[in-house]
């Protein structure tokens, strides 16, 4: 009962009643356990040459292109990391919130409530995103957490003193090698790293170190550094898949019953 009323958090979404903006209902290709949906042509998405086989595309000045469609495939990481394998070194103070969280099955998920799920969890909630990637700027469009999008600046500048207390931080992007670099900070301590409740205080800065190692795959390794809730600096790593298909429209505010019941103990 528990497990099914986790997973019911994680992908609150699909405790929503469809609606005229969400039909005709879609699955996606069932990958590390997510939720599986068909895009636009009522075709379960089950293709053995999917994703497409091919070298890392690239841009003309040598770097990988990161631009297309692509699918999390980090479920487990999403609804709890800690279950999920992942050593997650939290000082006395921030495991006693963690653990308050997990007694109460957390009822008091931002996510559930629509809020931004923030950055490293925008990587591993279960809906898809696009990066489209020019010289100077990559652009983040998600479908889930919101409808909302990320600017991540490549074109040398610092981070914004400015950019604090917000709900997807400032972040700022360099390349070392064949591997694409992003800080972010600035952001606000309300978001939960998973569903679980791993909190983080205003002063984390999350690393995503995004590489493209063929045409069909990323790998985003997540690197967590905190000294206010954490002892020591950690990472996951998650592996998004080229998403066959297109983005559709989500509104997370729209129609959403999942709220009511998160009644937790």
């Amino acid at each position: 009962m528990k497990t099914a009323i986790l997973l019911c958090f994680s992908a609150f979404a699909y405790c929503q009643a469809p609606s005229a903006q969400t039909q005709p209902a879609e699955k996606r290709e069932p990958q590390d356990l997510q939720l599986s949906k068909v895009r636009g042509n009522n075709a379960p998405v089950q293709d053995p040459k999917w994703p497409p086989a091919g070298p890392t595309p690239r841009t003309a000045d040598g770097h990988p292109d990161l631009s297309g469609n692509w699918q999390p495939n980090a479920i487990r990481e999403n609804v709890d990391m800690i279950g999920a394998g992942v050593d997650v070194p939290l000082l006395p103070g921030p495991r006693a919130i963690y653990e308050q969280r997990r007694a109460t099955l957390s009822k008091d998920d931002p996510e559930a409530r629509c809020l931004p799920p923030g950055v490293p969890r925008m990587s591993t909630t279960p809906y898809p995103w696009s990066f489209i990637q020019t010289k100077d700027l990559l652009v983040i469009v998600y479908e889930g957490g919101a409808h909302i999008w990320r600017k991540v600046f490549l074109d040398g500048r610092p981070h914004n003193p400015q950019v604090v207390e917000t709900w997807l931080g400032d972040s700022i992007g360099h390349w070392e090698g064949g591997t694409l670099v992003v800080e972010t900070v600035g952001q606000n301590a309300i978001t939960w790293i998973d569903e679980s409740g791993i909190p983080h205080s205003d002063e984390m800065k999350a690393t995503e170190r995004i590489s493209r190692p063929d045409f069909g795959h990323l790998t985003i390794e997540h690197i967590i550094d905190d000294p206010k809730t954490f002892s020591k600096p950690w990472s996951f790593t998650t592996h998004p898949s080229l998403l066959k298909g297109e983005l559709i429209e989500y509104i997370c505010q729209e129609n959403n019953r999942d709220v009511e019941h998160l009644v937790g103990k």
